[in-house]
């Protein structure tokens, strides 16, 4: 079976690892497509770099729209020549949706496309649009599937790949810990994993460690990262009044940087991260946490118009709790931020139940969700042939 499949960043290329190893476990595949280092580790090689493509908010993409045009045509030859059983594009919506509808205007391949768009938050017609070229939408949250059936798909809610990935061992946080000389209390800050998002929160992520550690003198630092925006970060962190431990892919193996990672994430006693995906690896840590974001001005002034939550974080969201504290937008600052980090330190302990109950709801202790995506692309395809 021929599959292609297309990614645009980290949290995709992620899933679409997952979703291959799954399907490689079901059957004979043939993997083409755009992808990063976790999803060729399956079998894949990338028709260009995968970061190429990881860019968000308006004013981020105009600089590079005719880069990125040609990239976009460029993906939907190679799918038209591969002539795949099926085309699977994961999440990166504005990059792959536009694929798949150049794609069908000359194909009729079968498009399943991995992470349903959040149209319960924002820009809710996304569905109805989708629906002109999606058969198949594989939803990671439970609440999603009715929203795109409503608009003509099949969809499947398959769970989230966070709930089986592995969690460090007691063990291994211990090593971690004495590997690194972190005898102290040890806090994790996450910028984010696109260069325009350290490029953009870099300034006030570190406002908000100078403060903090204005009033806790006591802690340990650590910043795990990727070796796209590795560079960036270590200029981010020249001033900071404690030098963190930076935890880089470059000159690892991809499973030795997972596992120093997630020893990371396990040893850590609280967080501060960029909005995103990164607040379920937190949680699945059992991390506590505070979520920090903001786009550039033009973005931030189209999105807030359109956005129908009152939280962007998921932990919040599937827990239909708030306790998880975010400063979205404007709120993104650092004399804001950085009180709530210390209020978290001090009392961390809420944070714990609404983290539990959200990896239960996104699957765990199930099959596996990248097994489950890969089981419900089969079930639906042999049901759409008869």
């Amino acid at each position: 079976m021929k599959v292609f499949l297309i990614a645009g960043e980290a949290s995709g290329d992620r899933l679409g690892a997952a979703l291959m190893a799954g399907l490689k476990s079901l059957d004979n595949m043939e993997f083409q497509g755009v992808g990063g280092p976790m999803m060729q580790a399956e079998g894949m090689q990338s028709l260009f770099p995968m970061d190429e493509l990881s860019v968000m908010g308006l004013a981020e993409i105009l600089p590079k729209y005719m880069h990125l045009r040609r990239r976009l045509h460029q993906t939907a030859e190679a799918v038209l020549e591969a002539q795949p059983d099926v085309l699977i594009t994961i999440d990166s919506p504005d990059f792959c949706l536009r694929a798949a509808r150049l794609v069908r205007a000359k194909s009729a391949v079968r498009t399943v496309h991995y992470v349903a768009p959040s149209v319960w938050a924002w820009r809710a017609g996304r569905a109805r649009k989708m629906a002109g070229v999606i058969d198949h939408v594989l939803a990671l949250l439970p609440f999603e599937p009715p929203y795109m059936e409503a608009a003509g798909m099949e969809c499947d809610f398959v769970g989230h790949p966070v709930v089986s990935e592995p969690q460090a061992t007691p063990e291994e946080i211990e090593r971690f810990r004495a590997r690194h000389g972190l005898d102290g209390p040890l806090w994790m800050v996450l910028p984010g994993s696109r260069r325009g998002e350290v490029s953009w929160l870099g300034d006030r992520f570190s406002d908000v460690v100078r403060r903090v550690l204005a009033a806790r003198p006591d802690l340990s630092l650590v910043l795990p990262t990727t070796a796209t925006v590795a560079p960036l970060v270590r200029d981010m962190v020249a001033g900071w009044p404690v030098q963190p431990l930076i935890l880089s892919p470059e000159g690892m193996d991809a499973e030795s940087y997972k596992a120093e990672k997630r020893a990371a994430f396990g040893a850590a006693d609280w967080a501060l991260a960029a909005s995103g995906t990164v607040s379920l690896e937190l949680a699945a840590a059992r991390t506590p946490m505070v979520i920090a974001y903001d786009l550039k001005p033009l973005s931030r002034f189209v999105i807030s118009r359109m956005l129908r939550v009152d939280t962007l974080t998921l932990v919040n969201l599937v827990s239909e709790t708030r306790v998880i504290p975010e400063f979205i937008g404007k709120a993104c600052r650092p004399e804001l931020i950085a009180p709530a980090m210390l209020g978290v330190m001090d009392n961390p302990n809420p944070q714990l139940a609404a983290m539990d109950l959200t990896m239960d709801r996104l699957g765990r202790g199930g099959e596996a969700p990248g097994v489950r995506a890969a089981r419900a692309v089969l079930a639906r395809m042999k049901a759409a042939t008869g």
